[in-house]
């Protein structure tokens, strides 16, 4: 170091004195021979190549991520969400609703899962458990982690915000196209494989499948993207105000017509039915679910269920809960319930389903309902209340029988002379 006596920088002392650790510190060592270095620049953090390619997220989404991550890496793994403010500012974004709604395009695309809430003793909301992750997560593994993600994608497909409406649209979309085509969409895949798929261009320039969606939803959302509003769109003030959804209708009506090519041309499903499905079985009863499965499961199940007939859907279910209930005397336990539902549907489909274990699960249930209606079973017609008229023409009738028996028997009429005591005597001669 130069020992000059010319004015130097506080900073330039700093460093030298750094410097003069160092070499301390390397003489004193026992590798001797190796050299060291020092970085004076400035830190770099690594983001995934796949959140920069993603073809759904726009720059916003994929920046809120990155702030996400690196106040992540900052504090520790395991630290305090940051605030929509503090996203905001470091970011640059001028509107804490723009933060919302992609944190919102965030959970629907599964780079972020909401997997817990926090409350105090008095049960009072003290905030969320969020997981961020380096890659979209599985399917499974989402409903796993948060146990209202499909109920989450339904509010978000009629969300206030058309970007959100579109990409949530998108993702069920995508689950309806995977069930049409037969396949288990909670079927575990291996990494590799997921990263292979999630290319986003092949050789030819066509998009590919991007973890959550399919090629023809990523399509769909392009598309929509491309298409210029007729009116401004002020979602962005209250995002998740529901009034702003009458107020810009007119947004909301662009964004379901051309919701309806999501899946092929052959189904008008839209966006809206495909946020949610209300089934019901046989005769329009509702279904009853095995308590098994939680609402996460039961949303996935309905997909598949609304490709059956109506008569169907019951025995299904109950065949499904009769395996559960198998469980406890000892068969092999169902890890997966989604996959062996789906494999359940295909043979209500190609018309090989037999009832068997669900044959005591709908036993049991009707006898249940039939103790708490006893005469529900019983189909008897109520009595009609008999009026004044039919009264007396019966009793006409029957005056009219008992005076051909009592001249039968040679008794004395009853508009006779006869004591009263002869109407009610023994019919003897």
């Amino acid at each position: 170091m130069n020992d000059t006596g010319r004015a130097v920088r506080p900073e330039t002392l700093a460093l030298d004195a750094l410097i003069r650790e160092t070499v301390t510190r390397a003489e004193a060592s026992t590798n001797g021979g190796a050299d060291t270095m020092l970085f004076l620049g400035n830190r770099h953090h690594a983001f995934p190549t796949a959140v920069i390619k993603d073809p759904v997220l726009e720059p916003v989404d994929k920046l809120v991520w990155m702030v996400i991550i690196l106040e992540v890496r900052e504090t520790g793994a395991n630290t305090i969400f940051p605030g929509y403010g503090a996203i905001a500012n470091m970011a640059n974004v001028a509107s804490r609703s723009t933060v919302a709604r992609a944190i919102a395009i965030l959970r629907a695309t599964r780079w972020l899962t909401l997997c817990g809430r926090l409350r105090k003793a008095s049960g009072r909301f003290r905030g969320n458990v969020y997981a961020l992750h380096d890659e979209p997560l599985p399917l499974t593994d989402a409903i796993h982690l948060d146990a209202n993600y499909m109920g989450f994608l339904s509010k978000a497909a009629n969300h206030g915000h058309a970007r959100v409406r579109r990409v949530a649209q998108g993702v069920l979309a995508s689950l309806e196209e995977d069930i049409q085509a037969g396949l288990d969409v909670c079927a575990g895949e291996h990494p590799v494989e997921r990263r292979v798929q999630s290319l986003v261009k092949t050789t030819t320039g066509h998009s590919r499948r991007f973890f959550a969606f399919t090629r023809n939803a990523i399509r769909q959302l392009h598309h929509d993207a491309a298409i210029p509003p007729k009116a401004v769109d002020h979602h962005d003030q209250k995002s998740n105000s529901a009034g702003d959804r009458a107020q810009n209708s007119n947004a909301q009506n662009l964004d379901r017509r051309g919701s309806s090519s999501y899946i092929n041309k052959k189904t008008t499903t839209t966006g809206s039915e495909l946020s949610k499905f209300v089934l019901t079985g046989d005769e329009g009863q509702p279904l009853v679910y095995p308590r098994r499965l939680c609402d996460n499961h039961r949303d996935l199940a309905n997909r598949y269920l609304r490709g059956l007939a109506p008569a169907q859907r019951q025995p299904v279910l109950d065949e499904l809960a009769g395996r559960f209930r198998a469980e406890q005397k000892g068969m092999k336990p169902v890890y997966d319930e989604i996959r062996f539902l789906t494999r359940l549907c295909k043979l209500a489909k190609a018309g090989k389903f037999q009832p068997n274990l669900g044959i005591k699960v709908c036993d049991s249930r009707r006898a249940r309902d039939g103790s708490r209606h006893p005469g529900a079973d019983r189909q008897t017609p109520e009595k009609p209340q008999e009026t004044e008229e039919h009264r007396q023409k019966r009793r006409a009738v029957a005056q009219e029988g008992l005076a051909d028996m009592r001249k039968a028997l040679a008794m004395p009429d009853r508009n006779s002379t006869a004591t009263p005591s002869d109407d009610t005597g023994p019919l003897t001669g």
